[in-house]
């Protein structure tokens, strides 16, 4: 009797020999690995400028070394715990209310049967994303005019809503979601293309509903895209659109205008305290990279779903 021949393992090219194989591959490899050394891991350098009184004519590493002065500097800030508030306030509220809009515009949009109606009402909801900012608050502020403004035409009322402070938070979110919303359902509706048409054939044939189709096909679908934004979007909690706030920004809504990237502006760039803008980019940083952590971990627990 003859014993079965044990199938041999292949055997594994070394790293000079795979190299050797496909040199061409490593070589283009190259190139973004060199870019992003250079321009993501090359500025990292300038990060020890939050540690010193940074002087140009001395340069980073000859400039006196003061340890957490600026970060002290910055947490004993007058309106600290205000700049802090209303930016994570400004963050959470446009993540609550924000975030689902696209999810709900594609789930919609899949369900348009018609070609031509599906297409002209995408490209309404994306044209607002390549509106810039400064053209964005120019047409709000003409939209919010106390005088002749289209909401207070519609409402009656003569109120100028950029001095009232409590209307400022709804404002950039609403404005946000408006500008953005459309954009961001592009990569849900990529993601339900790839659907295979045989399950909602299937569910047909057992009479399921438009609705049901949604949540049982759908919806679970979507769920690991929907995570994986989800993180991105927690990771820059701390990242509060500057430009929008500072130009929407009067002296009566300072309130809840008053944010983190402002005060960098006014620190770092305006009154030339480099070293103070560093500390504070920095300190936002960190923050984000621990919300990144902390919701990953949530995410992988509760939707068994890891993506760092």
């Amino acid at each position: 009797m003859t014993s079965a021949a044990v199938p041999r393992k292949p055997l594994r090219k070394n790293l000079g020999r795979r190299f050797a194989d496909h040199w061409q591959l490593y070589v283009l490899l190259l190139i973004p690995v060199i870019i992003t050394i250079v321009y993501k891991y090359g500025p990292m350098y300038g990060i020890q400028i939050a540690f010193r009184n940074y002087n140009p004519g001395l340069g980073i590493t000859e400039s006196p070394w003061v340890g957490w002065k600026w970060f002290e500097r910055f947490f004993r800030a007058p309106n600290f715990d205000r700049m802090l508030w209303n930016t994570v306030k400004l963050s959470v509220f446009g993540l609550l209310w924000g975030f689902p809009v696209p999810i709900i515009l594609s789930l919609v949009l899949n369900q348009l049967r018609f070609k031509r109606l599906k297409r002209t009402t995408q490209t309404v909801i994306y044209a607002p994303h390549f509106i810039s900012t400064m053209v964005i608050c120019g047409m709000l502020r003409i939209f919010l005019s106390p005088s002749g403004g289209l909401i207070n035409l519609i409402a009656g009322t003569n109120i100028d809503f950029l001095t009232e402070a409590g209307a400022f938070r709804t404002i950039y979110v609403a404005s946000g979601i408006w500008q953005e919303a459309g954009w961001g359902t592009i990569i849900y509706l990529a993601t339900l293309s790839s659907i295979d048409t045989s399950l909602y054939e299937a569910a047909k044939v057992d009479g399921a509903s438009v609705f049901q189709r949604i949540l049982h096909i759908d919806i679970p679908c979507l769920l690991p895209m929907i995570i994986l934004q989800l993180i991105l979007s927690a990771s820059g909690i701390m990242n509060v659109g500057f430009e929008k706030a500072y130009l929407l920004q009067t002296d009566l809504n300072r309130a809840t205008s008053d944010i983190i990237a402002i005060y960098v502006y006014e620190q770092g760039i305006v009154s030339a305290r480099y070293e103070l803008g560093t500390a504070v980019g920095l300190f936002n940083t960190a923050i984000n990279i621990v919300l990144l952590v902390i919701v990953n971990r949530i995410a992988k627990k509760f939707g068994d779903v890891n993506f760092v």
